[in-house]
């Protein structure tokens, strides 16, 4: 019945095709509106209706452009096409797949009809734009974007009144058609339902291009994830909530000389340790996230590897229950390494900056740059102020170690209780008040560079032991610890006090002496070296001159003759306070002499002190008086006192009792 309904509308289509073509009047009544609109536009367009092979065709080479620019939508097609065929190819009909502007791109169908009908616009490169071939399925399916049947009678081209065609556009995900599929045959073989098989198609075909286009962002976005995963520069292991493995980026496959296939669905508490897989456990059952824990994992030869860890739980967005854990790591080495340029533990003085032509510093230098250049202990002698330090730091900027950590600890400064958790690191709850997941000491911040230990002579003799231990096995264990912890440390160590009478004291370890004794350096003092005075006096000068902005016109020889006859007991630290007080005081423009000299160097009051001529004093005299007088301009103050005369407090303190200056304290 619906067929015999279509072949009444078609003879309807068919008188009114008859009349508008031979009058020019337009029957509406026989004819839908979108059909007669598309007969107006095709007779404004000057098409013959009465004419065949209204043919307009690509050139191979542009078919083939068009062919590759929609071969997303090609890919997609086809199969649907010949699933589609296979239903309707008995029944004599054909299926065409356009382009958005009308070109055919692929067609399906018996070549047969082709000699029956004739030219019918169908192969490959065809246009069948209204304008070209007047009424047809495609070209209103387009102009509408709307499903369309056109039967025979209402094509506007005499040579299409055999065929009927069902047509349907085609979109992308922004609604702009792209495409038409259609199927088109002999007249008496169509029916109301090949317009929904081709709507249903179309549809499908618009809906395999939405999850193409989804895959192919998945897949994009999963190459970009795999892709930063394999290039950063920390560690990355995925695990589901059973612990078990999933994903090892580049970076921790590398850290921990492991292959895919020696991790992967494999358990994680198989690489780290027990107290760290309750750590994970507790992440995958309670949801709770760990920042920078330390933990270690083990590497393909069991040896262990120490990082700093961030544990992460992945939640199911619907019921927040953990379904993995991201385990992302940095090697704790790297992160010490970080830290330690962070909070400026690097070495910045080389040997330039030891400023000197006399013999005894260029000897020091000498052997210090000849100690550089071999892996061993060095221990630094000298008094207060000699630059025990510069040397300490040239020394690592001479050697292999130089791109690696300097780590400075003075051993005189901290409390007596705390030097060695300072040294060697505590694990949590060693003490009270011991951070969380416990810290590294200054051994594991230095490890592959340099650590300085100054004032080794004030070192406890308990953590003396400690620190003969670490220099012999090349490794610490954490205070509150057990793990041994392999370490590549060099030490320097300096000390102003005589080492050998410590040891016979029982102050200090004769053991660790020798140990620490391997290279004996002596920072010579000022003293020894007067013909540099004059060298680091312009030095100076010129240093705080710059900061202080000031123009000053010269030294007068007088300041240099008095300088260089003080004994200078702070050494080159007292030497660099003077001038910055001096530099300080001079007037702009001004030229430094006899009146900007301290009080305390000036030689008419040192003779007033003692009654005495100035070149029957001993040094040990003018070290007194020189205290005497500067506790006497700073009101018994030590740390200004210490701070002028260029000498710890400590060191004050002893010399106060060495003169028995009672009375000034």
């Amino acid at each position: 019945m619906p067929r015999e309904i279509l072949l009444g509308k078609n003879y309807n289509s068919m008188k009114a095709w008859e009349k508008f073509t031979k009058s020019g009047i337009l029957d509406k009544n026989l004819v839908r509106d979108v059909i007669a609109q598309s007969w107006e536009r095709s007779k404004k367009y000057g098409i013959d209706p009465f004419k065949e092979n209204n043919n307009q065709k690509l050139k191979s080479n542009e078919f083939k452009f068009r062919y590759r620019k929609f071969m997303t939508l090609l890919k997609t097609a086809k199969p649907l096409m010949k699933s589609l065929y296979k239903i309707v190819e008995d029944n004599g009909l054909m299926i065409r797949l356009t382009d958005g502007e009308g070109y055919i791109l692929e067609y399906m169908g018996n070549s047969n009809l082709l000699n029956e009908y004739g030219n019918l616009n169908i192969q490959k490169g065809s246009n069948v734009n209204e304008n070209v071939i007047g009424t047809n399925a495609i070209a209103l399916a387009m102009i509408n974007g709307q499903p369309i049947q056109v039967l025979g009678g209402e094509h506007y081209c005499k040579q299409y009144h055999n065929w009927s065609s069902s047509a349907c556009p085609i979109r992308d995900e922004k609604r702009k058609i792209i495409g038409v599929l259609s199927v088109t045959g002999p007249s008496e073989k169509i029916h109301p339902h090949t317009l929904g098989m081709v709507v249903a198609a179309a549809k499908s075909i618009e809906k395999q291009l939405k999850l193409d286009k989804s895959n192919k962002k998945l897949s994009m976005t999963n190459k970009h994830l795999f892709a930063i995963m394999e290039s950063i520069s920390e560690g990355l292991i995925g695990i589901d909530n059973k612990g078990i493995v999933k994903d090892i980026n580049l970076f921790a496959r590398r850290l921990l000389s492991l292959d895919e296939e020696d991790i992967i669905d494999k358990n994680i508490r198989e690489f780290i340790n027990e107290k760290n897989n309750n750590i994970v456990l507790n992440v995958i059952n309670k949801g709770k996230k760990y920042e920078e824990t330390e933990m270690y994992f083990k590497n393909k030869k069991g040896k262990r590897v120490y990082c700093i860890v961030n544990l992460t739980p992945i939640k199911d967005c619907d019921t927040d229950e953990v379904e993995g854990v991201v385990i992302t790591f940095r090697k704790s080495k790297t992160i010490h390494n970080l830290v330690n340029k962070i909070i400026g533990a690097e070495a910045i003085f080389t040997f330039d900056d030891i400023i000197g032509e006399s013999e005894v510093v260029k000897e020091a230098k000498m052997i210090s740059k000849k100690a550089a250049k071999v892996n061993t202990t060095i221990l630094l002698q000298g008094e207060s102020g000699t630059g025990k330090e510069l040397f300490a730091q040239a020394i690592h900027n001479e050697s292999p170690r130089r791109s690696k950590p300097f780590v400075f600890l003075n051993c005189g400064a901290i409390p007596r209780e705390l030097v060695a958790s300072e040294l060697f690191g505590y694990v949590e709850g060693a003490f009270t008040g011991a951070k969380r997941g416990g810290h590294p000491g200054k051994f594991e911040l230095a490890d592959e560079g340099t650590i300085f230990l100054d004032e080794i002579g004030d070192m406890p003799l308990d953590t003396q032991a400690n620190l003969l231990r670490v220099l012999e096995t090349k490794s610490v264990v954490r205070v509150g610890g057990h793990s041994v912890i392999p370490t590549d440390v060099r030490v320097i160590a300096a000390t102003h006090k005589d080492l050998k009478k410590e040891v016979e004291k029982g102050n200090f370890r004769e053991d660790l002496y020798y140990r620490l004794n391997v290279m004996p350096i002596r920072t010579p003092s000022l003293r020894e070296r007067r013909g540099d005075i004059k060298l680091l006096i312009d030095y100076f000068l010129e240093k705080f001159s710059k900061k202080m902005n000031k123009q000053i016109k010269g030294i007068s020889d007088s300041f240099y003759k008095y300088m260089k006859n003080y004994d200078w007991p702070g050494n080159v630290r007292e030497l660099q306070n003077v001038m910055q007080l001096v530099i300080n005081m001079v007037e702009e423009n001004e030229i430094i002499g006899y009146k900007h000299l301290p009080s305390y160097i000036k030689p008419s009051n040192l003779s007033k002190k003692i009654g005495m001529k100035d070149e029957l004093l001993s040094l040990a005299e003018i070290e007194k008086i020189a205290i005497i007088k500067t506790l006497e301009e700073v009101n018994g103050n030590i740390a200004l006192a210490s701070k002028i005369l260029g000498i710890g407090r400590s060191t004050l303190y002893r010399k106060i009792e060495k003169y028995n200056i009672d009375y000034i304290i």
